[in-house]
Order: C-alpha cells, then sequence, then structure tokens
C-alpha cells in the first residue's frame, strides 16, 4: 500500500531483528528475575511482539519482523514488558527511533540505550487552530483585546489500551497569568471534529503566573491559522538515569522508494528486460548491477521480483546459471558459493515456493513443536534420566515423517521453481558430460541445501512458526535438518559428510538404496519440463490464520448485531470463522462467493483497522488488530479472490447503518457501490509484484554504486584498448566482451542520470508546493524539514 504524493507514490516497508536485551532492573521479589517480552510500534500503535523470554535479565529474542507500512509515521518504537505472576503487563522502559534517523542505523547491529516512558512523553497527532486577536471598545470607552481560539480538529492522536476518547485544552499564559479552558470530549476517535470557539480577554491583571502551552505576546495580529504537531509536557521530576533500566540490540532496515508512473522507467526498464538475450550475459544490465552491488543479494532482490513481474525471470536465470556452470572446474562445487545465480534462484524459490513450502512442511514442523519429544543424540549432552535408544527412534521417525512429505511433494511444485530446475540439469549435464550425478546435485543443492533445510533449521524464518521455537526443539530441528540436506546432497560418501560420529552413526539408519532413489525420483519429476497441469492438485492450502474482531451479520431478523472475538481462517477454498483455534467452523465463505474486499471507513463504527469482505447477500465487517495486519488480511483476501467471475467495479466504503449507507446516503441496502474497487492486484496469490517499484529500487542502487559503474567503464576501455591482463584494481569485475559491457554501461548511466533529474526535480517543486504551517508541514514537525534537507544533499531519491 504505497503512500500519494502529487505525481508518485511512495512505498515505506521495514525489516527489523529485536536481538538481546541486557542489564534489564531486577524485579523487586525475592528472585529478582523478569519475564519479558518486545514489541515493534509505529509510533503507539503495537504491529508485532516477541514470545515472553523467562527469568532472565538479559533475554535473547532473535526474531525477525518485516512489514509494508501503510501509513505516514514518526517514530518506530520498541517496548520492553515484564508480566508478572498476576499475567499483568508493566513497561521497563522503550526505545524510540525517529523515522528521519532510522538511515543512520541503516542494517547494522546497534545498542540502544532503554529510555522511560511517561504518558506526557507519548503525545502525539496534529491539532488544526484558528487565532484572531480583536480591538473591543468596552462601554466606558477602555479599549481592550480579544483573542478568539477557534478548535476545529486534530489527527492521529494515540490510541492507549485500543481507546481514545480525547478532549483539548487551550491555555492562554502570561508573565502573570494562565486561563484554561477546555472542549467537549469526543468518543471513540483518534481523528476529533472540535469546531469550538474559546474567547480571552488579553488585558487582565497581573494575578496569574503558572507557565502553559500558548503563550501570546501584546502584539498586533490580524488573523493565523497554523497546524502543528502536539508537543510532550516536561518530564517533570524523573530522576532515574536511563542506564537502570538496561539496553536493546535491534538491527533496523528501512527502504523508502519514491516511485513515479510507469513511462519514466520505460528506458531503463527495457534495458533490464532484455538482459536474458544479451551475448554475452555478463555485458547485460541486470549482471551488471550484480557485479557493483556490495551484496549480491542486494540486486537479486529487485531484479527477481522485476523479471517475475514480466514473465522473464525463467530465461533470465537460465542464461547467468549457464554462464556461471561454463566457468565451474569442478562438478562438486557447482552452485555452491553466494554468486548472482545462487542469489536470484534463492530468492524466486522464496516468492513462488513459499506456500509449497508450508503446504510440504508446515503440519510436520508444527506437530514436532507441540509434541516435544527428545530427541537429543550426543551423548554428551544427554539429560538425567534420557534413553539414547528412546530418543534415536524418536528423531528417527521424525526424519522419514520429513523426508516422506518432501520426496512426496514434487506435483505440488510450482511451474516456475521446476522450470529453472530443468535449465540447471541440463546446463549441468552438458557441462560435466561424464559425472552422471551432476544433473541431481545441481538441483538438490537448491532444494534441499537452500530450501528445504534451512526452513526446517529456522521455522520462524519462513513463517512456519510464529516465534522461534524453544532450546529442544531447536535442537531437534537443527538435527533433522543436518540429516535432510545429507541425504539430499547424493554425495559419495555420505557418512564421512558429518562431523560428529554419533550423526555419522545415526545416518547408518538411512543409508539404503530406497532413500537415494526416492531422492532422485522426486529431483527427476520436479527438474522435467511440461511435467504437469499444476491446477491439477486441489488440497486445501492454509494461507493465514488468527483472531479478529467480527461484527455480528444479523442474519436472524431480531438478532444482535454486536461484535465479538473470532478465529479466522483462510485457505485457496473458503474463508471461515470460529469460536477458538481448533473449534468447527461458525461460518464459511466460498472464496468464489467473495465479491470484493475492502477497508471499511472510520465513521462507520467509531473503529479502525476494520475492513469489508463483501459476499452477495450482505458484507461481513472485520476489525484487525492493528494497521500493519489489517492490510495483510485485505491483500491475501483480495488476491485469492482475484479471479472470480463476479467480482464487484465498485463498492460502499462506509457500512449500512440506520437504514442508508453512511457514505451516500442511499437508503437501499442494494444500492450499487458509490467508490471504485481496488483492482490491478495479479491473480497469482504469491506474486503481488509492482514493476515500477522494482525498476526505482534498482534505479537507486545504479544510483549510489555509480562510481564502480565508472570504473567498470574504465575496465572495459583499459581492456579493449591494450586487450592486455587485468589491472588489479578492475579485476573484481566480469567482463567477458568489453565492448558490449561497455556500450551496456553508457545506457545504465544515461538512464540512472535521467530518472536522477527527474527526482530532483520533484523534490524542488514538493518544496515550493508546501507552506509552512499546511497539514503537510505542520508547525513544530521537525521531520519534514529534515527529509527536505536529506534530500536535497543525497544523489539518490531513494533510501
Amino acid at each position: 500500500m504505497a503512500v500519494e504524493e502529487e505525481g508518485l507514490r511512495v512505498f515505506q516497508s521495514v525489516k527489523i531483528k529485536i536481538g538481546e536485551a541486557k542489564n534489564l532492573p531486577t524485579y523487586p521479589g525475592p528472585n529478582k528475575m523478569r519475564d519479558c517480552y518486545c514489541t515493534v510500534n509505529l509510533d503507539q500503535e503495537e504491529v508485532f511482539r516477541t514470545q515472553i523470554v523467562e527469568k532472565s535479565l538479559c533475554p535473547f529474542y532473535g526474531e525477525d519482523f518485516y512489514c509494508e507500512i501503510p501509513r505516514s509515521f514518526r517514530h518506530l518504537s520498541f517496548y520492553i514488558f515484564d508480566r508478572d505472576v498476576f499475567r499483568r503487563d508493566s513497561i521497563i522502559g522503550k526505545v524510540a527511533i525517529r523515522k528521519e534517523d532510522l538511515q543512520k542505523y541503516h542494517n547494522r547491529d546497534t545498542w540502544f540505550q532503554l529510555q522511560h516512558v511517561d504518558a506526557d512523553s507519548e503525545v502525539q497527532g496534529k491539532v488544526h487552530l484558528v487565532l484572531r486577536l480583536s480591538e473591543v471598545i468596552t462601554d466606558s470607552g477602555v479599549v481592550c483585546h480579544k483573542l478568539a481560539t477557534r478548535i476545529l480538529e486534530c489527527q492521529g492522536l494515540p490510541i492507549v489500551n485500543g481507546q481514545c476518547d480525547p478532549y483539548a485544552t487551550v491555555t492562554l499564559a502570561g508573565p502573570c497569568r494562565s486561563e484554561a479552558k477546555k472542549t467537549k470530549v469526543k468518543k471513540k476517535t483518534n481523528n476529533p471534529q472540535f469546531d469550538e470557539v474559546f474567547y480571552f480577554e488579553v488585558t487582565r491583571p497581573c494575578s496569574y503566573n503558572r507557565k502553559s502551552h500558548f503563550d501570546f505576546e501584546d502584539e498586533d495580529v490580524d488573523k493565523l491559522e497554523i497546524r502543528y504537531f502536539l508537543q510532550p509536557r516536561d518530564n517533570g521530576s524523573k530522576s532515574m538515569k536511563p542506564e537502570d533500566l538496561g539496553s536493546l540490540r535491534l538491527n533496523v532496515v528501512y527502504t523508502e522508494d519514491h516511485v513515479f508512473s510507469s513511462d519514466y522507467y520505460s528506458p531503463l526498464r527495457d534495458l533490464l528486460l532484455r538482459s536474458a538475450d544479451v551475448e554475452p550475459v555478463s555485458a547485460s544490465a541486470a549482471h551488471i548491477l550484480g557485479e557493483v552491488c556490495r551484496e549480491k543479494q542486494e540486486a537479486a532482490v529487485p531484479l527477481v521480483r522485476l523479471f517475475l513481474h514480466y514473465g522473464r525471470v525463467v530465461p533470465f536465470i537460465s542464461a547467468i546459471a549457464s554462464a556461471e556452470v561454463r566457468r565451474t572446474q569442478d562438478p562438486n562445487t557447482i552452485f555452491r558459493g553466494n554468486s548472482l545465480t545462487s542469489k536470484c534462484i534463492d530468492e524466486t524459490m522464496k516468492l513462488a515456493g513459499m506456500h509449497y513450502l508450508h503446504v510440504t512442511l508446515k503440519p510436520t514442523i508444527e506437530e514436532i513443536c507441540q509434541s516435544h519429544k527428545s530427541c537429543e543424540i550426543d551423548p554428551v549432552r544427554l539429560k538425567d534420566g534420557e534413553s539414547l535408544e528412546s530418543n534415536t527412534e524418536n528423531l528417527r521417525q521424525y526424519v522419514d515423517r520429513v523426508f516422506s512429505v518432501i520426496t512426496t511433494s514434487g506435483l505440488s511444485c510450482p511451474t516456475v521453481m521446476c522450470d529453472i530446475f530443468f535449465s540447471l540439469r541440463e546446463a549441468a549435464a552438458k557441462r560435466f558430460q561424464d559425472d552422471l550425478d551432476v544433473r541431481y546435485t545441481a538441483v538438490s543443492s537448491f532444494i534441499f541445501l537452500r530450501f528445504f533445510a534451512p526452513a526446517i533449521l529456522s521455522p520462524n524464518l519462513f513463517q512456519l512458526t510464529p516465534h522461534h521455537t524453544d532450546p529442544q526443539t531447536s535442537r531437534t530441528l537443527t538435527l533433522v535438518s543436518k540429516t535432510i540436506q545429507t541425504l539430499g546432497s547424493l554425495s559419495k560418501s555420505k557418512s564421512a559428510s558429518f562431523k560428529e560420529s554419533y550423526m555419522a552413526a545415526f545416518y547408518e539408519f538411512f543409508n539404503e538404496q530406497k532413500y537415494a532413489d526416492a531422492v532422485k525420483n522426486f529431483l527427476d519429476l520436479i527438474s522435467s519440463s511440461g511435467r504437469r497441469d499444476p491446477k491439477s492438485v486441489q488440497q486445501p492450502i492454509l494461507l493465514k490464520e488468527g483472531f479478529m474482531i467480527k461484527r455480528a451479520q444479523g442474519r436472524k431478523r431480531f438478532g444482535m448485531k454486536n461484535f465479538k472475538k473470532r478465529w479466522f481462517r483462510l485457505t485457496n477454498h473458503e474463508f471461515t470463522y470460529q469460536k477458538s483455534k481448533g473449534d468447527p467452523p461458525l461460518y464459511s465463505i466460498p472464496i468464489e462467493n467473495i465479491l470484493a474486499v475492502e477497508p471499511l471507513e472510520e465513521e462507520s463504527f467509531k473503529m479502525k483497522n476494520m475492513f469489508q469482505v463483501i459476499q452477495p447477500e450482505r458484507a461481513l465487517y472485520i476489525q484487525a488488530n492493528n494497521c500493519v495486519e489489517a492490510k495483510a488480511w485485505i491483500d491475501i483476501l483480495t488476491k485469492v479472490s482475484q479471479c472470480n467471475q463476479k467480482r464487484l467495479a465498485v463498492y460502499h466504503p462506509s457500512a449500512y447503518l440506520n437504514g442508508h449507507w453512511l457514505c451516500c446516503r442511499a437508503s437501499s441496502d442494494t444500492a450499487a457501490g458509490c467508490s471504485p474497487c481496488t483492482s490491478g492486484l495479479p491473480a497469482n496469490i504469491q506474486l503481488d509484484i509492482d514493476g515500477d517499484r522494482e525498476t526505482e529500487r534498482i534505479y537507486s542502487l545504479f544510483s549510489s554504486y555509480m562510481t564502480k559503474l565508472e570504473k567498470m567503464q574504465e575496465a572495459c576501455g583499459s581492456r579493449s584498448v591494450y586487450d592486455g591482463p587485468e589491472r588489479e584494481e578492475y579485476s573484481t569485475f566480469v567482463i567477458d566482451d568489453p565492448q558490449e559491457t561497455y556500450k551496456t554501461l553508457k545506457q545504465v548511466i544515461t538512464g540512472v542520470g535521467a530518472l536522477e533529474l527527474e527526482h530532483a526535480q520533484h523534490r524542488r517543486d514538493k518544496f515550493k508546493r508546501t507552506k509552512y504551517g499546511s497539514q503537510e508541514h505542520p508547525i513544530g514537525d521537525k521531520s519534514f524539514q529534515s527529509y527536505i534537507r536529506q534530500q536535497s544533499e543525497t544523489p539518490a531519491h531513494s533510501m
């Protein structure tokens, strides 16, 4: 979801690794330990929380969180909570990073001192005021001044414990006075409309001495309209030092993309999409991006997403894989490095194969996590009372289960992955014709070593579990992952591949031909071209589930239309809710009956983060826990129903209440909608990709590595002219054809330069358009001034 600006769209995303806290204050009880968890907040709205780490003052979390940010925000905040024996939560401290400061800590582990939290420091939002100072002549002929203060509205006030019942106070203060007036309370809204006027006599006897929020000097003010951010009050008498609260280790990657309309990107995008057809492929724009980026992963992510969006990922990966195979000397090292090919295939599997991974592994991983059987087979690590024989049998059963679900899942493997594996198999077999196993190892090095094994090892990173697993389960999954990785590798001497003797002994259980045959049959199936229709597999796939609040639909004539908490579950067949997880469904909507999924305006029920699932007979109104969850549910429901034949073109953004639609006032509950539905999302639920955004990301990378591009140009010129040995500073670049590479580099630099000029012009125009005191640039908001300054100083618009 993009934030719209004049002439472009702004996308925001954040990737966070919550490491550990240390030196938290002791609990004022006998054991002094705490049970702590950490939350991630956009301003004061919680969007993620870690698991509770029990009985520790230095809790380790090790949890990752990623989200698209669907709204503007001022601070990315982290709160450490302590849960006591009565299950009451209290805040220990917080870390609040201003949006404009996020780039200071970009992608590096940083320790932050925890700060105190008090209500007055948590103020946020904007207030819209109109002030007028007028001269008034009294009956006695004395001239005095009256200040009229009109409070129109506030926006973006904080929600505390899910509620916001705001009122406003205006205080007129001077050296000797303080006079306060208060508005009426507005219930259940953080965007209250007040529109109240208060009058103050400016000429007053000097009998007041309190300080206050607004200071007005005796000056000739005709009329002034201002908007500004609400400011926190002074911290008062807080005297504790920050170091008393401990610290928190974080790694934050915040990305902000400013995306123009599609035609701006045509030259650079077309140059990139032609990469698969360039001979040699090392002279293509996409390959050049991989050469100049510091990490191959930087280039692989936007490249794969762009090529997937335009249906060109298979020919591109086939081209760069064939080039890499030609440079490989030993078949045992094929695709084992962190090359552009490997990173691109990893990213493709992550995007196209996530649902395949879930339907294959999730049930078994959940069983391992819930059953909690001991599987330790290292004699040194056995606990008292544990049996090595019993643990070995537990582990053997788990490995057999996981191996079976993987090797029988070939029909579910996504077509795009199979087509890539086919090209890898063919390239490897052609290059190493004497090695009969290379056609298998070329594929297994990805599907087993870089897809299934890492997901088993760290299931939380692949959304197979909501949090990282406990130490015992983590150890079990490590042993399972090691065994599966070796089974899939088809290495000649498998037992010797283990450093630990106990693992080599355990592997003897699987040293049978039937396991090698099962692996080869599986690899044959997923690397065969045109092997099957992907729609032939019709088993339900769980896409998303969780608690939300739904409004009763009133299917009974006299039923209560109240709000209730329910467990929602979405598969590729139906959308259901039940009272609790595992209960039978109370209501089911077949996917083909979903006509639209759209946000619901807050004014309908005075509740935030609501959306509606529109069916032929009625709409189901649902409230998510936060803005990120609401967006995620809307996105996945929209994608899975995108191909429905009867999807609506228009909808009502507000609810039907008291005999009419709140949005357009139409009285019939069957009246056609008054707003256009969201459209243009791809039908494939796995690949929600914006091609323009990915091209903008690639432009940004090229721009930030412009020095390397110019150095690569020099290398091409040097080799073209002298055709001698490469100079040492050029040796990091792969240049097979200097003339073709030079030609492409020139086109890249020209395309990047043209986009940079457009971004620079947009920054200048935005600065000219935005007035101080407007809604976009409120008085007191330093972030906009900082943003303008940063953008004028940096060559690349995207961060």
